[in-house]
Parts: structure tokens; C-alpha cells; sequence
């Protein structure tokens, strides 16, 4: 399958923004209870605008999408940054429920399937007006969702960091102001916790059930890290997206630094990591042996990314390095 091409950035997102249909644009100040049956007007509740998705494929959504459904977290996390609750959530990355850091915005949401694999009955039955399928890369189950409603929309492409995927969604939603300044607040918190923190050499690994694999520099929290004015050891110094292959026990000196920030996404990959803290060759890190091991949560850190997930990342960042 040939890879997602980018959504034209931001400014073709700023232009697909501009592009609505005669009705008019819905005001900034529109309610953001999309779970609410919609009162507008029927000519309102009809009007739709042209955006861009992330194939660069041309989508008429609703002007004001009363019903979202998300299929991902990084879509559920902007869409509630955004102050819209969808009326459909799937579970969370290695989840069989919703993300944890998210779970007091999402109580009583239905959860319409896992991610990106969303059961079809269950999508029909929330009645979208509007579908925001992350990444999705299955075209039979694209062409199922379109049948429900034609405005499902690929919000991020591989290669997409989280600030451009979030500006296109929130575009998609016709809240682009709003996301600008969500943007905005998360600039002046970077800044704030500069302040606080050393300059310091981070190592970012998520331990997997065959080994430890460490975050390249492009992936989502290891964006955040360099927000922060914070470096990678140099094994891990790799303009990448993703994340390596795991590591054999031998190999263990590629995940050191001066901090390491340990996370884990399964029961295996917990199980495995407590077997290893055991062993000679992880208790040689200097990491380890100065103390500076802190374990996050790999459902949030192992993401492709959005504002209140970067906002943890931030602060256990800034909890250990200033703690």
C-alpha cells in the first residue's frame, strides 16, 4: 500500500478553511455540545465546506458537525482540546477502554471499537455527520464508513508531526482559531517549564515483550522533549518517526543517558521490563545507577500525538527533571 501524502500543510489547510460553502461559516462561539440533537435551521444544519484530508483528497464535511465520531486518541485528545465531545470514541492505543488521561472527559461516550478498528454496527448506531479516521490506511473499511456518511476524513499522514495533524483537524472541525491558540498556550507552557528544568540528555524507550526500542526524534513525545531544549544520547540521535527495532540485552547501552523515561504499552512488555530491571546489564546504566528512571504511560507517550497528551508528557518531563 503506497504510504499517505501529506495534506498539503498548513496553508493548505488555512485555503481549504476558506473554502465554504454559501450558507456561511458557523461562528466561533457555536456551541460545542455535539452530542446535543441539532437545533439549527435546516439550511444550517445542510451547509458544508471543502477541506483537504491527509491522501489530499477533497471532503465535503458539515459547516457544523453536531456528531463526531473519532477512531483514534490523537483525534478524541484534539477534538476535546478543541471543546467538541464526540458522540463515538474507540479505545486507546493498546487499550481495551479509552485512554486513561482522558477517561473524566469521555465518561459515557459509546466506544464504537478498538483503534482504527471500528465495528461498523456500532458507528451506524451513533449516526455521525462526521468521521475523523486518523491514519486509516484500509480502503474497504473507508469506503464502509463513507457509506455512513461521506464526511470521514484521514486526519494525519505518516510522516505528519502532532502540531500539523491537530491544524488539520482543526480545520476539519472549522475551528482553526481555536486551535491556534491551543497551539498558542502550549508555546507559553514550553516556555514556562524551561525554567524549571536543566538542559539534559533524554533517553525515550518503550519496553516491548522481545526488548526495549527507543523513540526516534520526530516521534511524538520525543518532539515534546525537544520543545523542552532537552538532547537524545547519540545512539539515539536519528531524524526519524517511529521507533527502532528492539534491542537485545547486548545492546542495552543504546537506550542509556543521562535520564531514561521507561514506558510500556501491554502486560508482556510490563512483565518483560521487570524480569530485565533484575539483571546486571540494566543495573550498569548510569541512568540507573544515578537514580534518574522514570516510567510514564506508553498509551500516552508512545502516540502519534495531540495537545493534552503532549501536556502529560510535559509535565512528567518537567516533574522529574525538576524534581
Amino acid at each position: 500500500m503506497s504510504p499517505l501524502r501529506r495534506a498539503g500543510g498548513l496553508f493548505a489547510a488555512v485555503l481549504a478553511a476558506l473554502t465554504v460553502a454559501a450558507c456561511g461559516t458557523p461562528s466561533e462561539n457555536a456551541s460545542t455540545d455535539t452530542s446535543a440533537a441539532p437545533a439549527a435551521s435546516s439550511s444550517a444544519a445542510s451547509a458544508t465546506r471543502e477541506v483537504k484530508d491527509a491522501t489530499g483528497t477533497l471532503i465535503k464535511v458539515p459547516a457544523e458537525p453536531k456528531r463526531v465520531v473519532t477512531l483514534t486518541q490523537e483525534d478524541l485528545d484534539a477534538a476535546l482540546a478543541l471543546g467538541v465531545t464526540p458522540v463515538g470514541i474507540t479505545n486507546g492505543q493498546g487499550l481495551d477502554k479509552p485512554p486513561a488521561y482522558l477517561a473524566d472527559k469521555v465518561q459515557g461516550i459509546p466506544v464504537v471499537g478498538n483503534l482504527l478498528q471500528p465495528v461498523i454496527d456500532k458507528v451506524v448506531e451513533v449516526q455521525p455527520d462526521l468521521i475523523l479516521a486518523g491514519d486509516m490506511q484500509d480502503q474497504q473499511m473507508l469506503d464502509q464508513l463513507r457509506k455512513i456518511t461521506p464526511a470521514t476524513v484521514v486526519t494525519m499522514a505518516p510522516t505528519d508531526d502532532w502540531k500539523l495533524s491537530f491544524m488539520g483537524i482543526g480545520n476539519t472541525l472549522n475551528r482553526l482559531d481555536a486551535a491556534k491558540k491551543v497551539l498558542a498556550d502550549y508555546d507559553a507552557k514550553v516556555a514556562e517549564a524551561k525554567a524549571k528544568v536543566e538542559p539534559a540528555e533524554v533517553s525515550i524507550v518503550r519496553w516491548n515483550p522481545q526488548g526495549p526500542s527507543w523513540m526516534e526524534k520526530r516521534q511524538f513525545a520525543s518532539f515534546v522533549a525537544t520543545d523542552l531544549g532537552l538532547t537524545r544520547p547519540k545512539a539515539q540521535d536519528k531524524d526519524g518517526t517511529a521507533h527502532s527495532m528492539p534491542l537485545s540485552l547486548e545492546a542495552l547501552s543504546d537506550i542509556d543517558g543521562e535520564w531514561l523515561f521507561l514506558s510500556t504499552l501491554t502486560s508482556d512488555g510490563e512483565k518483560a521490563l521487570a524480569e530485565v530491571k533484575e539483571t546486571p546489564a540494566f543495573k550498569e546504566l548510569k541512568a540507573v545507577k544515578a537514580g534518574h528512571v522514570a516510567t510514564v504511560d506508553g498509551s500516552v507517550w508512545s502516540t502519534r500525538g495531540a495537545p493534552l497528551a503532549a501536556q502529560v508528557v510535559l509535565d512528567d518531563l518537567v516533574k522529574a527533571l525538576a524534581g
